[in-house]
C-alpha cells in the first residue's frame, strides 16, 4: 500500500487553509486523518506521551490510517547510538503500542553532524526490538550526512531490516537504496508559489516513484515534511488522488 500524509496536525497557517474555517482545533486531528492516509507524530520526538493519548489516536482514526512516530531525540541526539539502551526502552514503555494496526514506522532521526561508525551503528540496530508488546515494529533511519553513503552501512540496515529514509531536501544527501520491505521518503521542498506545493508534472513523478517503490510488495510512506509547510496538506493530497488511496 501506498500511504501519504504530513507532519504533525497542528499548524496555524493550515486554519482556514487546509482545515475548515471555525473548525474546533480539537477536531483538527479527526479531518486530518479523514483527508490524509497518514502522518508523521512530530510530538513524540520532543516529549512522553500517554497509553491513553495513543489509544486515542487510534480510536480517532479510520481503519488503514497509520501513525509513523518519530524516535525521542534523547535517543538519537547522543554521542554514541548503541549506548542509549536505557532511552530505547523508556521510548517504548510510554504507550505507543495502544495505536495497534495504526502504529506505521518509527523514525531515528540523526542529527546533521552524526557521521557513519559501523560499530556504533550495528550496536544501535541491535538496540531495535522486532516488536512490542505483542505489535510487530518498524524501523526507519534517517542519517543526514554524507558519510553514510558507504556499502557497510546499506548493509548493516538491510541485515537489520531497517529501511534508509529518501529524503527529497537541499540541506541533506539523499539515500535511494532499499533495505527493508517498505520505504519511507520525507519530501522537504514544497514551494508556497504551487498551490499543491509542487507542480502537477513533479506530483506525476513522484507518483510515479511510489508506484516503483511499491513494486515487489513493498509498503511505501511518503510525507510532505518543511519547505513551503503551509502547502504540504495540498501535496499530500494531490499524491493521494494520483496513487488512490490506501
Amino acid at each position: 500500500m501506498i500511504r501519504v500524509g504530513v507532519g504533525g496536525w497542528t499548524y496555524e497557517p493550515w486554519r482556514g487553509e487546509f482545515y475548515p474555517k471555525g473548525l474546533p482545533h480539537a477536531k483538527e486531528i479527526e479531518h486530518a486523518t479523514r483527508v490524509l492516509t497518514a502522518i508523521e507524530v512530530n510530538g513524540t520526538y520532543y516529549r512522553r506521551q500517554t497509553p491513553k493519548t495513543f489509544e486515542s489516536w487510534a480510536r480517532i482514526a479510520p481503519d488503514g490510517f497509520v501513525y509513523a512516530l518519530k524516535a525521542s531525540r534523547f535517543c538519537t541526539n547522543r554521542k554514541n547510538l548503541a549506548e542509549g539502551e536505557e532511552g530505547v526502552r523508556n521510548f517504548f514503555d510510554q504507550g505507543l503500542t495502544e495505536l495497534g494496526d495504526k502504529l506505521g514506522p518509527i523514525l531515528w532521526q540523526l542529527m546533521g553532524t552524526k557521521q557513519f561508525d559501523a560499530d556504533e551503528i550495528a550496536g544501535f540496530f541491535a538496540l531495535l526490538p522486532k516488536s512490542w508488546n505483542g505489535v510487530p515494529l518498524r524501523h526507519v533511519i534517517e542519517p543526514r550526512h554524507e558519510s553514510f553513503r558507504d556499502p557497510r552501512f546499506f548493509e548493516l540496515a538491510r541485515n537489520a531490516g531497517v529501511a534508509v529514509v529518501y529524503a527529497h531536501a537541499e540541506d541533506y544527501p539523499t539515500f535511494e537504496e532499499q533495505t527493508a520491505d517498505f520505504t519511507y521518503a520525507r519530501l522537504q521542498q514544497c514551494r508556497e508559489d504551487q498551490p499543491a506545493g509542487y507542480t502537477a508534472a513533479e506530483l506525476d513523478g513522484w507518483a510515479d516513484q511510489a508506484r516503483a517503490w511499491e513494486q515487489g510488495n513493498r509498503d511505501v510512506f511518503v510525507f510532505f515534511i518543511a519547505g513551503a509547510k503551509v502547502r504540504a496538506p495540498a501535496a499530500a493530497m494531490a499524491l493521494i488522488e494520483r496513487v488512490g488511496r490506501a
